[in-house]
């Protein structure tokens, strides 16, 4: 186990833990300009589709085309901006840009209630490169007294959707060095 020194401020001594967690708190909080809403409703076919930092119109905080690869984001921007728009029709669970992990809600598509679905999505690298992605398709259906059981999913959903991430990736990543030329 790492043991982390303490500071000594005036009487009281704080450990450099909880002097991070002030640190990202007050930075999560200063993220409250975003135009991201993470409700099943979002249309993802408007013009305007919001990410999690910016809107997709800006081209403003990490996404901008100044800060890939510096301090904004650990991971590759190109895929973590595809994989984000690609599950753009499901609810957020949760997203780490500085570990790369994005998880959906459990998400019904409206044609099929009785069956839902989940996704995770790895972004392993700063690299646009196939092997820096990986993705987990979860499925479950209803059975008839109402409670939710695994299903198996295709072998090849996966594949298709990290292929969808890596095309929209490749063409973000065109679109950024067309835009410098």
């Amino acid at each position: 186990m790492v043991r982390i020194p303490h500071q000594t401020f005036g009487h009281r001594t704080v450990g450099l833990r909880a002097v991070a967690a002030l640190i990202l708190m007050a930075t999560v909080a200063g993220c409250g300009g975003s135009n991201y809403q993470a409700s099943p409703d979002r249309d993802p076919s408007s013009g305007n589709r919001g990410s999690l930092f910016a809107p997709a119109k800006t081209g403003t905080a990490v996404f901008s085309k100044e800060n890939v690869g510096e301090a904004g984001i650990s991971v590759n921007a190109f895929l973590w901006r595809a994989s984000l728009d690609t599950i753009a029709f499901m609810p957020l669970a949760s997203a780490d840009p500085f570990g790369g992990v994005i998880i959906t809600d459990w998400y019904s598509p409206p044609e099929t209630p009785d069956e839902r679905f989940k996704v995770n999505v790895y972004i392993l690298g700063r690299m646009l490169r196939a092997d820096g992605l990986k993705i987990s398709v979860f499925r479950q259906q209803r059975n008839a007294s109402g409670q939710w059981n695994d299903a198996n999913v295709g072998p090849e959903v996966p594949g298709e959707f990290e292929n969808a991430v890596l095309s929209q990736a490749r063409e973000l990543r065109l679109r950024a060095t067309a835009q410098d030329k």
